[in-house]
């Protein structure tokens, strides 16, 4: 199972050029291309059957197997909303890692293209409440960003800097490993436990203030 995408990630941040103008190097973009076309299938496919689980979602675009730079980037992600607008916390599934160790996140995050002055505000809610593992922190400072573990110092501590403005924003992840997984049963398992771990902090977002 999964093999497109682990194919794929072999090539993360090559740059693409349209065979027609890639000279010698044509035959190995056009594999580049069918690679690329392959592994988000793949990955669109397994969100499609995760969305199917849960039918109160609706599933936005998967992104693209290169950015706009003709750089390629393997780390697929897709986008669930449950309710509200594009500019609130919504879920996602997001690929993660490399052909030796890979796998995909169910997260709560937004999509910053669609934020609007309340996105931030919203998202941080998902501190107003003790972490359950194996979720934890993905936290966004002015200049990079880091996984905490979800205990309860850290949660109090990122409260602290989102105030400070040292902290930009906090999503919160439950990482599901794909790699020589076999059953893709097991793995749909995994990811409804890992929804149902994520659906109480999403309801936090939804709260009204």
């Amino acid at each position: 199972m999964f093999q497109a995408l682990e194919a794929f990630l072999q090539h993360q941040g090559e740059k693409y050029i349209s065979p027609q103008k890639a000279g010698e190097l044509a035959t190995y973009m056009e594999n580049l291309k069918a690679k690329g076309q392959a592994a988000r299938k793949e990955f669109q496919a397994l969100s499609k059957t995760f969305q199917a689980m849960e039918p109160q979602l609706t599933m936005l675009q998967t992104s693209q197997w290169m950015n706009q730079a003709q750089i390629l980037r393997p780390h697929f992600w897709t986008y669930f909303q449950a309710e509200g607008t594009e500019s609130e916390p919504m879920f996602a599934l997001r690929l993660y890692g490399t052909p030796e160790d890979f796998g995909v996140s169910v997260e709560v995050s937004f999509l910053e293209r669609k934020r609007d002055d309340e996105s931030l505000r919203k998202q941080n809610r998902v501190l107003e409440r003790p972490l359950v593992s194996p979720v934890y922190y993905v936290v966004q400072g002015v200049d990079a960003v880091e996984n905490w573990s979800g205990t309860e110092e850290n949660r109090h501590r990122l409260r602290e800097l989102i105030l400070q403005g040292v902290v930009r924003k906090v999503l919160l992840r439950e990482n599901i490993s794909l790699k020589g997984r076999a059953d893709q049963r097991t793995v749909l398992q995994d990811l409804a436990k890992a929804y149902d771990h994520l659906e109480p902090f999403y309801q936090l977002t939804r709260q009204k203030s």
